[in-house]
């Protein structure tokens, strides 16, 4: 087959996955490829690619390219995303999650916010990879070779390595912000809590917190139960600081 060339020119923030940091690269080919694999190919995961254009026109992934051609790749925060939206390839009501071993810090924050966040610190990428598909769940992760495996649909590479920046991108990703409903997520197994009476639960209080504190919630998953000690002042202060930071809208520093 002869060779033919293909230029691509990456929007939004997509250059942040090239080596060279620059928007615009060209490919030699000498056989039919999917656009997917050539995109991937140049480092930018397939789940971080919203819409497609091959010389004007909208693609898929499963585009085969058989001669020059122009593509253009645009990333979910593009402006151009916008006017294409019946043709856009990332779902924006991604509302669960499944994260890797990395990112235990990032999982308290989304549980914190009630979101449905999978977590296994042991966890392999097969795994994760088959979790997130069999549940639909999108997959969180700075690896960006696991977010190119054919299997996984949704995902996202998380740009800064600060939890608490991490939380807003993903936030804002998946416009989580009109679910977000603190506390009522399990910090330490992911199900949903349920107010308990205190006589129900009282034999595993601690004397002073038996004295102190008359309203509890219990974990339907693991048990643990939950009260508004000290340790709830910090945690509300947490939230008040994220919802504070997504209400800005003021671009995060993920450098």
């Amino acid at each position: 087959m002869t060779s033919f060339e293909v230029r691509l020119t990456f929007y939004g923030d997509l250059s942040f996955f090239l080596k060279s940091k620059q928007p615009e690269l060209r490919r030699l080919l000498s056989e039919r490829t999917s656009v997917k694999d050539v995109i991937e190919a140049c480092g930018v995961p397939h789940t971080e690619v919203d819409v497609i254009l091959i010389d004007g026109q909208t693609a898929g992934f499963e585009t085969v390219l058989i001669q020059d051609a122009v593509v253009d790749v645009h990333g979910v925060d593009s402006d151009r995303v916008t006017r294409l939206a019946e043709n856009r390839l990332q779902a924006r009501n991604i509302r669960t999650f499944v994260a890797d071993g990395h990112l235990g810090k990032l999982v308290r924050d989304l549980r914190l916010l009630g979101i449905d966040a999978a977590y296994d610190r042991d966890a392999e990428d097969r795994q994760l990879v088959a979790q997130s598909a069999a549940e639909n769940r999108g997959l969180l992760t700075r690896d960006r070779r696991l977010l190119m495996h054919a299997a996984v649909q949704h995902g996202y590479y998380l740009r800064s390595q600060k939890p608490f920046e991490q939380t807003l991108e993903v936030l804002r990703r998946f416009d989580l912000a009109p679910t977000v409903a603190p506390f009522s997520r399990c910090l330490r197994c992911n199900a949903r809590l349920q107010s308990v009476a205190k006589k129900e639960v009282i034999d595993r209080l601690e004397p002073l917190t038996k004295i102190y504190y008359e309203q509890f919630r219990n974990c339907r998953g693991c048990g643990q139960i939950y009260w508004s000690g000290s340790h709830f002042d910090k945690l509300r202060d947490r939230v008040e600081k994220l919802r504070a930071a997504i209400d800005s809208g003021d671009p995060l520093d993920t450098a």
